[in-house]
Order: structure tokens, then C-alpha cells, then sequence
């Protein structure tokens, strides 16, 4: 028993069956993150990732730091949570960090507003739209194969209010450009014909196009309704792009960071389970000394015989 409490390798083998248990579940990563989006669990794993702490020690560091939280909100708001995802354990009403979650507090650090810019309780679809705008900015549409559509626009809302998206730039998405048919065979006036030729293959917005002739913006859709008229201009419509903003940059790796911690951890724990059944079952198999066959070997000749 000495050793088996004392022994630091026992404990890590005993941490990874519970971790490994609790990693199977389907809903493990949303469980996972909505569980660290609260700024004083955060504060607590961190707190704890260096020393043992009771329930009540939580209270006073919680205390000083100016939280008025009674000892039994302080174990299930905020404890309990945590050793639900296994973050913390709890041996002899003292708690203490699994490495796992030594690990994670590490890797947050000092970023403890996950809480102020992601909802709490959600299916963590904000999640996902960051960890695609990782790569680059990405349309409505492409957020619709990720995102169920009733809820597309309040994810998309929610992550525009806490700063970590944006539109593009060019706020413009209705684009002007020039048909193949030749205008030397119409009839335009001089401002019209200025218009037209100011229409690059590129295509450009009425707003761009009107500073750039210096006509006002009403006067321009006027000669391009005519253009329009006339099938040397048509309308084409850009889809809005939404990108991230410095702080949606840090947000979303921190948050592929998170997963790619996961998916390593419940890698090594599945193998240390691996490991323990098969020498579980090895040890579980009968085994037959010299002495034992030779026996076995004369009782059969004498049963032939």
C-alpha cells in the first residue's frame, strides 16, 4: 500500500484509465471546452496546477482576489466541473491537477477570457467557424456546412460583437463590369462613354466608380442603368468574406492548440490502457512449470495404457 500511494507512475497510470473513460464519450470536446469558458474555473486550475488546495483554500484565494463565493458553490460551479473533464482529482478532500490539467492551464496562461467571448453553454459552433478562418476568410455559405442554419446568424453575430471577426474591408459587394459587346457601335454621350471605359475587367463597385470620375453616386447608377440598357454593363454580386481579427487569430489557435493537446493525451491514454490489459491478460494465463508437464505427461501414459 506504501507504494502504491506513493508511487508517482501508479498515479499517472491511474490518471490515464480515468482521462482515457472519460475521453470516450462523443460530446468529450464539447464538454471540454464549454467547462474552461468561465474565467474563475481558469483561475482555480491554475491556482491548483502548482499546489494541493482544500475547497476552503480555493474560498480564501477566490476571496482575495475579490469573489464572495460560498464553499459548496465554489465545489459545484466551479470544482466539480473541472474534475468532470479531468482537470483536477480529489484525494482526502484535498484537490490537485491531473497532468492533463497542468497541461491545459499551461497552454491558456494568462488568456482567461475564453468565457467573455465564447457563450458557455453552447455546441460550440463559434469554435468551429474560428478554426476554419485559421486557413482563410471564408464566405456565408461556407460556414453553412459547418453551422445548422437556424443558427448561422446568431454564431456569426455573437463572434462579430466579441471582436473576433470581420468583414472585409470593401464593404461594396454589388460589382460593375464591362460586357464583350463593342460600344463603338452605340451612340453614347461623353459622360456615359466616361463611365463605361472607367469600368475595369476587374469589375468595381458604383461607390469606387463614382470617386473615380468624380460624378455623384446617384448620377453613376442613372448612367448605368442606361449601360445596363444598353448590354455593355452587367451586375455580378461578390459574396461577403469574413476573416479574423487579431484577437479571433489568438482565440482560434489557442483553441486548435486545446484540440491538438487532446488529441494527443487521449492517444497516450488509450495506450496505457492497451498496455495494462495486455499484461493483465497475460498474467491471467495459466502457467505450467517443468515438473507440472512431466507429471501430466505420465498420468496420460498411464491412463493409455
Amino acid at each position: 500500500m506504501t507504494c502504491v500511494t506513493a508511487c508517482n507512475l501508479w498515479k499517472l497510470k491511474n490518471e490515464n484509465r480515468n482521462l482515457f473513460e472519460k475521453l470516450r464519450k462523443s460530446t468529450f470536446t464539447e464538454d471540454l471546452l464549454n467547462t474552461l469558458k468561465n474565467k474563475r474555473r481558469l483561475q482555480i486550475l491554475g491556482a491548483i496546477s502548482t499546489e494541493r488546495q482544500s475547497a476552503n483554500g480555493f474560498r480564501q484565494r477566490l476571496k482575495r482576489l475579490g469573489y464572495s463565493h460560498s464553499q459548496r458553490t465554489i465545489v459545484e460551479e466551479y470544482i466539480n466541473p473541472l474534475i468532470r473533464v479531468g482537470l483536477l482529482e480529489n484525494h482526502q478532500s484535498q484537490y490537485h491537477a491531473t497532468v492533463f490539467g497542468v497541461r491545459i492551464s499551461k497552454l491558456i496562461g494568462d488568456f482567461l477570457e475564453l468565457g467573455d467571448v465564447l457563450p458557455p453553454h453552447s455546441e460550440c459552433c463559434e469554435e468551429a467557424v474560428l478554426d476554419i478562418l485559421l486557413e482563410k476568410p471564408r464566405t456565408h455559405e461556407e460556414f453553412a456546412r459547418l453551422v445548422p442554419k437556424k443558427s448561422l446568424g446568431r454564431v456569426i453575430k455573437r463572434l462579430h460583437v466579441a471582436g473576433l471577426i470581420e468583414t472585409a474591408a470593401d464593404k461594396d459587394y454589388v460589382f460593375f463590369f464591362r460586357t464583350k459587346r463593342d460600344q463603338d457601335n452605340e451612340q453614347l454621350s461623353p459622360t456615359q462613354k466616361k463611365v463605361y471605359e472607367n469600368v475595369p475587367d476587374e469589375g468595381i463597385p458604383a461607390r469606387r466608380l463614382a470617386n473615380k470620375t468624380g460624378i455623384s453616386l446617384r448620377r453613376i447608377y442613372k448612367y448605368i442603368r442606361g449601360l445596363k440598357g444598353r448590354k455593355l454593363i452587367f451586375v455580378r454580386k461578390k459574396p461577403k468574406t469574413y476573416s479574423l481579427t487579431a484577437k479571433g487569430i489568438r482565440t482560434a489557435r489557442m483553441l486548435r492548440d486545446i484540440m491538438g493537446l487532446v488529441a494527443e493525451v487521449s492517444e497516450a491514454a488509450k495506450l496505457v490502457v492497451d498496455m495494462e490489459n495486455s499484461r493483465l491478460s497475460t498474467s491471467m494465463t495459466p502457467r505450467i512449470d517443468k515438473d507440472e508437464i512431466v507429471h501430466l505427461a505420465r498420468a496420460r501414459d498411464t491412463d493409455l495404457d
